[in-house]
């Protein structure tokens, strides 16, 4: 019986292995790769406009039930976010001025500083002279001045891939509009596209990818707020300036895939420079690194992870996959795209052992 069980499995994992290196999954997968890659700007685009309608779907709904049309109900919910993102890009470039106007203040303590760590590395520079003395310069040689185009350069760079993010960017408002106005007629079309046999199964795949985007949004926003609140607290024990904004802001910084530790340390430590101690100092970057390891390894799982049941070393590969196409915005958006296709592959016959893959243990 055992025997038997073994041949059947492996006779299984065959076949799914013949299938897939099948010269038309493999050109299929190839032309999806090329288009993700070099179609990255529409996608990314077309993806964060999908998490934005469904952010806001529930808002639209609230206001359906009090007899709001959904058109009108939908452009108030997105002026509202338009509003709330302005107020707070509006707060922090406020809070932003007050500590540059305030930074002069804090002028001596840092020159004390530089001037302690410039006179260590000329003693540095010294020991290395005496140890490895400089060779005498030829005076006969030619020196020749060279001209560093290089900043022009990547300003033009820069300028171009500014203007074409902007350009993105000024679609989304639009299109997330027309996908909370026609939500109902761009499900049941969608859904009309397979076998009346598979309708059902669709609408379940939908209805639970739905759930999933919006609980992993919120959990996201729950996250970040305590984490915000802890790292607040302690940096005002610790007289960090402006601690209620930079313990914020420095908790939602923590919540980055991989990069998080290190944007959240930059907030406290440069408004700590020339302020906080040595000792300080250290005591801000621990705790950043102390409530990023609560976030990562006690809140994601509790609030996250019951919904999302993601295997931990999937999640991992999925953030070098999409990171690798798509840079900063591929790691923002790697975790939704594979808790979305372990949806699909749990509500797909064919697909279920690559759900079982991606999945976490039961």
């Amino acid at each position: 019986m055992v025997e038997n069980g073994v041949c059947e499995g492996i006779d299984v994992v065959k076949d799914n292995f013949n299938s897939i290196t099948s010269p038309l999954y493999i050109i299929a997968g190839t032309a999806v790769l090329l288009l993700l890659y070099f179609g990255k700007s529409v996608v990314v685009t077309l993806l964060v406009t999908v998490l934005l309608a469904f952010v806001l779907e529930p808002i639209v709904e609230l206001q359906e039930r009090i007899y709001i049309v959904r058109p009108l109900g939908s452009a108030l919910a997105l002026v509202v976010l338009s509003l709330a993102i302005y107020s707070f890009v509006h707060f922090s470039y406020l809070k932003t001025m007050d500590f540059i106007d305030e930074l002069p203040q804090y002028t001596t303590r840092i020159k004390e500083q530089m001037d302690k760590l410039r006179k260590k590395t000329q003693r540095l520079e010294e020991t290395r002279k005496a140890i490895m003395p400089e060779k005498p310069e030829d005076r006969n040689a030619v020196k020749v001045k060279t001209v560093d185009s290089s900043f022009t350069a990547e300003l033009g760079a820069g300028s171009v891939i500014a203007g074409e993010t902007l350009l993105y960017l000024s679609f989304i408002p639009f299109m997330a509009y027309f996908m909370l106005t026609w939500s109902d007629h761009i499900r049941d079309s969608f859904v009309k596209l397979f076998h009346a046999e598979h309708r059902q199964t669709v609408k379940h795949a939908l209805r639970d990818i739905s759930h999933m985007l919006r609980s992993f949004i919120l959990g996201n926003i729950i996250i970040g707020v305590i984490l915000g609140v802890i790292s607040a607290g302690v940096f005002w024990a610790l007289g960090v300036p402006y601690w209620y904004f930079i313990g914020f802001i420095s908790g939602m910084l923590s919540l980055a895939p991989y990069l998080g530790v290190a944007l959240a340390l930059v907030p406290p430590l440069a408004a700590g420079l020339g302020v906080l101690s040595a000792r300080s100092m250290i005591a801000a970057a621990l705790t950043v690194l102390i409530v990023h390891l609560f976030g990562l390894n006690v809140l994601y799982p509790k609030i996250l992870g019951k919904r999302l049941q993601l295997n931990p070393l999937m999640v991992t590969l999925s953030l070098l996959f999409w990171g690798f196409l798509w840079g900063g915005m591929g790691l923002l958006l790697a975790i939704p795209i594979t808790a979305a296709m372990k949806i699909v592959f749990d509500h797909v016959d064919g697909l279920n052992p690559w759900g079982e893959l991606l999945g976490g243990k039961e």
